[in-house]
C-alpha cells in the first residue's frame, strides 16, 4: 500500500499546476453512429485562429477563442459538420461526424490502418522512437509469396531488424525476439509466425491499427525489455455487410463483416488458409505443410455511454513428412473489451484476455510424441483522465497469470521404446500498477512522464532443487569449462507458495523542446523489468523457443534505454526528417554454457548463466509525405553486444569473460522505398535493403581425435554472414478505379528479389567429397527470385 500511495504522490504536483484558461474553447468529436472518438479530424474557425487536429481521444483545444464565429470540421468518410459559436467563457463541447454512406462514395478496398495520421511528424508531442506507415504505403509494398505482411513491412523502419529471410520475428535496437511484447487487443501473443516464418499470424484484413514502441515506451506498457507492438483488430461495420478478400498462389483470405442488430451489435470474421501442400498430391511426395488461423470480433455499442468487445483468434501449422514427422503448433485468444465513458473528462477501459500457446512435436522414427506451451490469462483497468487542457493522466493496473509447460514426453505407439517422461510445469503471477503524464508545461516544453511498479511471484506446486553455495553450474578449472553442479537436495512448494518474489520501480520520460514551429528536440528515457524469459537453440524466431519464468536461479531481465533526437518537418510538410540516437543497457540477459542441452532438460538452470548486454546505435529516417512520387530513405548504423564474466577470479566466463557481438548484431542497415502512382489505374512500388551479415560462429582450426575431425573454435560469433541485400518491385491494377458500388477488385503483381541475389541463410563445414582431408563450406539460401500474384476484391 505504501508503494501505491507513493505512485499517486509523484503526480500532486502535476494537478496543483493546473488553472482554467478564462478564454479556453475545447471539444471532443464523436462517430454518430458507433460514439467513437475520431482522431485526426481537421477543426477550423471562420477567422482561421484555429486550425488543428482532434487526438486519439477525439479531443481538441484552443486557448486563444473569442467572440462569435463559425466552427468547421473535417474528416474523411465523414460529412462535414459547421456550426455558430459564441464563445463567452471557457468552453468544453461534444461534437457528433455523421458517415458518409459507404454505398454511394468512392472506396477502395480495404486497408490496413497503421495510423490515422498522415506522415508529417508531430513536433509538438512528446513521443519519440515511434515509426508510422500509411496505410496506402504498406498495402503497396512489395512482398515474398504474395502475401502482405505486417512484420515484414516494420523491417523496412530504421531501427528493426529480424533473423533472416523466411522468419517473422523481428529484433529492435540489438534486443532479443523474446523482448518484443507483442499485443493482439491487448493479449498476450507468443508465436508470431506461421510456415516457420514465412507468413505473419497478424491477417492484414482484420487488423484496424498498429503500432510500434521502439523507445521512450508510456508506463502503461510493462512486461519485455525491449519494444511494444500493439495491434488490435477491427471493428465490424453496424451499418452495411461487406466482403472482401483475397487470392494469391499459396494462400487465400476472406473477410466477412456487418450489423446483427443495425447501430448496436456487429460482427467480423477474417479467416486464412494456405494450400502449397495441395501440389505435393500431384507428386509422389507424401507430405503436408500448411497453416490457417480464424480472426472474429462480436461488438456491442451500448449507447451512449458503453462498449462491449469480445475478440478471438485461432491459428494452427500443420507440418508432415512421410510418418516421420508430425508438428504443429499455434495460437488461441480470447479477448473481452468493456469501455464507460463517465464523463467528457473521464474514460474507463476494462480488459480481460485468455493466451493459449500450443507446441506438438512426434518423431516417428524415435518414437515420442513432445509438448509444450504457456498458458496465460490477464486482466487490466485503465482510466483515462482528461485534468485539463494541458494535463491528461493515464492510470490504472495489471495483473497476469501465467502456467508453464516446459516439455511432455510420451511413447508415440505401443511399440515405442521411450518412457513417459514430463518435466514439472511452472506457475507465475505478474502484478502491477502504473500511473503516467502528457503535460504541456508551456508553448515549446511538452513532457510524459509515468511509473511503472511491478512485480512476480513465482509460485508453486513445484519442486525446486538444491546446489552448494547456490549455484547451478559450476567450473571446472581442470577442463576448463562450465558443467552442471549435482543437485544436494530438493525444496517441495505447495500449490500456490512462494518460492521467488521480484520488484522494480519502472520510471519513464520523454521531453518535447519546440525550437521553431515545424522543428524540435525530443529526449527519453525508460527502465523495463522482463520477467520470462525465452530457451531457444536458435537465434531465429521459432515454435521450437520454450518460455521460462524468473525463479530462484534465473533473475528478471533488467533494461535502461536513453534516446535522443531531432525531429522536422520542411517544404510545407511535403519532407520530415527524423534522426534519433539511442543507447541501452541490460543486465541478466540468459547465457548458454558451452554444450547446453536445452530441450527437455528438467534442470534447465544447470546450463544458464546470466550476462549483461549493451546497444547503441544511430538512426535516419528521411521521408516524402505527398505527391505521386512518396516513401522513405532510412538508414542505421548500430551495435549490439554481450558479455558474461567469472562469477570469480578464477571463472574465466562465457568467451573468456569478452564482450562478443549479439546474434542480431547488424553494424549497417539500409532501407530505400518508393511509390509512384503512373495512372489512375496502375501503381508502381518498390524497395532496396541492404544490412551487413548475422553474425556467426566459424571454426578456426581442425584436429584430429580417434579417427574423427574435431573443429576448433576460439570465440562466440568471431565472423559474419555475407552482406544481405535485395530489391523487391510490385505493380497494382485497378481495372475500374472510379466504381463506386458493387464488385471491385485489383490485381498485384510482384516481384521479390529482382536479380536473383543468393543470399546465405547459413554457411556450415563438412569435409570435401572431392578432395580428402579438405574442409569445405556450405552455403544455405532460402530465397532467390520469387515472382507472385494476388487478386483481391471488394463487395
Amino acid at each position: 500500500m505504501k508503494k501505491t500511495l507513493l505512485l499517486v504522490s509523484f503526480f500532486s504536483w502535476s494537478l496543483q499546476m493546473w488553472a482554467q484558461d478564462p478564454d479556453l474553447f475545447a471539444g471532443y468529436v464523436y462517430d454518430a453512429t458507433t460514439e467513437a472518438p475520431i482522431s485526426n479530424a481537421l477543426i477550423k474557425k471562420s477567422d482561421s485562429t484555429i486550425a488543428k487536429k482532434t487526438n486519439e481521444e477525439g479531443y481538441f483545444y484552443s486557448s486563444k477563442t473569442y467572440g462569435s464565429f463559425t466552427l468547421t470540421i473535417e474528416k474523411e468518410g465523414y460529412q462535414t459538420y459547421s456550426e455558430e459559436i459564441n464563445h463567452t467563457g471557457a468552453t468544453t463541447k461534444t461534437f457528433y461526424l455523421t458517415p458518409i454512406n459507404i454505398a454511394n462514395s468512392v472506396e477502395e478496398l480495404d486497408e490496413i490502418i497503421i495510423d490515422t495520421t498522415v506522415n508529417k511528424i508531430d513536433i509538438r508531442k512528446p513521443e519519440m522512437s515511434v515509426n508510422k506507415l500509411t496505410a496506402e504505403e504498406i498495402k503497396k509494398l512489395p512482398v515474398v509469396l504474395g502475401e502482405t505482411d505486417i512484420l515484414k513491412s516494420l523491417l523496412l523502419l530504421p531501427g528493426v531488424v529480424n533473423s533472416g529471410e523466411g522468419t517473422s520475428g523481428f529484433n529492435v535496437r540489438g534486443g532479443g525476439n523474446d523482448q518484443n511484447l507483442l499485443l493482439l487487443d491487448q493479449s498476450n501473443v507468443y508465436s508470431s509466425s506461421h510456415l516457420y516464418g514465412f507468413f505473419s499470424v497478424f491477417n492484414n484484413d482484420a487488423v484496424k491499427n498498429i503500432k510500434l514502441y521502439k523507445g521512450g515506451i508510456p508506463a502503461r506498457y510493462g512486461g519485455r525489455a525491449s519494444s511494444v507492438l500493439e495491434i488490435n483488430q477491427k471493428v465490424g461495420d453496424y451499418e452495411n455487410l461487406k466482403v472482401n478478400g483475397g487470392i494469391g498462389l499459396l494462400s487465400s483470405r476472406l473477410t466477412v463483416e456487418g450489423p446483427i442488430v443495425k447501430d448496436k451489435l456487429s460482427y467480423l470474421v477474417s479467416g486464412r488458409g494456405s494450400y502449397a501442400h495441395l501440389f505435393l498430391k500431384l507428386t509422389d511426395i507424401n507430405s503436408t505443410a500448411y497453416f490457417y488461423d480464424v480472426n472474429a470480433k462480436l461488438s456491442y455499442n451500448i449507447k451512449p455511454f458503453n462498449e462491449l468487445h469480445i475478440t478471438s483468434y485461432f491459428g494452427r501449422d500443420i507440418f508432415k513428412f512421410n510418418d516421420t514427422f508430425d508438428n504443429n503448433f499455434g495460437n488461441t485468444i480470447v479477448s473481452a473489451n468493456y469501455n464507460h465513458r463517465f464523463n467528457d473528462n473521464l474514460k474507463g477501459q476494462l480488459y480481460t484476455n485468455y493466451t493459449d500457446y500450443y507446441y506438438n512435436l512426434t518423431l516417428g522414427f524415435v518414437g515420442f510424441n513432445w509438448t509444450s506451451g504457456i498458458l496465460n490469462y490477464d486482466v487490466k483497468y485503465q482510466l483515462d483522465h482528461r485534468v485539463s487542457d494541458k494535463l491528461n493522466l493515464k492510470y490504472g493496473f495489471q495483473a497476469q497469470y501465467y502456467n508453464f509447460n516446459p516439455g511432455l514426453i510420451e511413447p508415440d505407439s505401443p511399440e515405442s521404446q521411450i518412457n513417459r517422461y514430463e518435466i514439472p510445469r511452472k506457475y507465475a503471477f505478474e502484478p502491477a500498477a502504473f500511473i503516467e503524464a502528457e503535460q504541456e508545461i508551456s508553448d515549446i516544453l511538452r513532457v510524459n512522464y509515468g511509473v511503472r511498479y511491478s512485480q512476480f511471484y513465482r509460485m508453486g506446486e513445484e519442486s525446486i532443487n538444491q546446489y552448494a553455495n547456490n549455484n547451478a553450474v559450476i567450473f571446472n578449472p581442470t577442463t576448463d569449462a562450465y558443467e552442471k553442479a549435482t543437485p544436494i537436495s530438493e525444496q517441495y512448494y505447495g500449490k500456490n507458495k512462494k518460492i521467488s518474489f521480484y520488484d522494480n520501480f519502472e520510471p519513464r520520460l520523454a521531453v518535447s523542446v519546440q525550437m521553431q514551429e515545424d522543428q524540435s528536440l525530443k529526449i527519453s528515457y525508460s527502465k523495463m523489468a522482463q520477467y520470462i524469459h525465452v530457451i531457444s537453440n536458435t537465434n531465429a524466431a521459432t515454435p521450437l523457443d520454450i518460455w521460462e519464468p524468473s525463479g530462484p536461479y534465473i533473475k528478471p531481465q533488467i533494461v535502461h534505454q536513453y534516446a535522443v533526437g531531432y525531429f522536422q518537418n520542411f517544404g510545407f510538410d511535403k519532407y520530415s526528417l527524423e534522426i534519433e540516437s539511442y543507447f541501452k543497457a541490460g543486465k541478466n540477459r540468459l547465457d548458454y554454457i558451452d554444450g547446453a542441452d536445452l530441450i527437455g532438460n528438467r534442470a534447465i538452470e544447470q546450463v544458464l548463466l546470466n550476462g549483461k548486454t549493451e546497444a547503441y546505435g544511430l538512426e535516419f529516417l528521411f521521408r516524402k509525405n505527398t505527391g505521386k512520387l512518396n516513401g522513405w530513405i532510412a538508414y542505421t548504423i548500430a551495435k549490439s553486444m554481450q558479455q558474461t564474466e567469472g562469477r570469480t577470479p578464477d571463472e574465466k566466463g562465457i568467451n573468456n569473460g569478452e564482450w562478443y557481438r549479439t546474434p542480431y548484431d547488424r553494424l549497417h542497415d539500409l532501407t530505400i522505398v518508393a511509390n509512384y502512382q503512373l495512372t489512375p489505374k496502375w501503381n508502381i512500388s518498390g524497395n532496396f535493403t541492404l544490412q551487413s551479415g548475422r553474425p556467426v560462429t566459424y571454426p578456426v582450426g581442425k584436429y584430429q581425435f580417434l579417427d574423427q575431425t574435431i573443429n576448433d573454435f576460439n570465440s562466440r560469433n568471431n565472423y559474419s554472414l555475407p552482406a544481405f541485400h535485395h530489391l523487391d518491385l510490385s505493380a497494382t491494377y485497378i481495372p475500374k478505379p472510379d466504381k463506386k458500388k458493387g464488385w471491385q477488385s485489383e490485381w498485384v503483381f510482384s516481384i521479390y528479389n529482382v536479380y536473383n541475389r543468393k543470399n546465405a541463410a547459413s554457411i556450415s563445414f563438412r569435409e570435401s567429397e572431392d578432395y580428402i582431408g579438405k574442409t569445405e563450406a556450405v552455403k544455405l539460401s532460402i530465397f532467390g527470385i520469387v515472382p507472385s500474384v494476388t487478386y483481391n476484391f471488394k463487395l
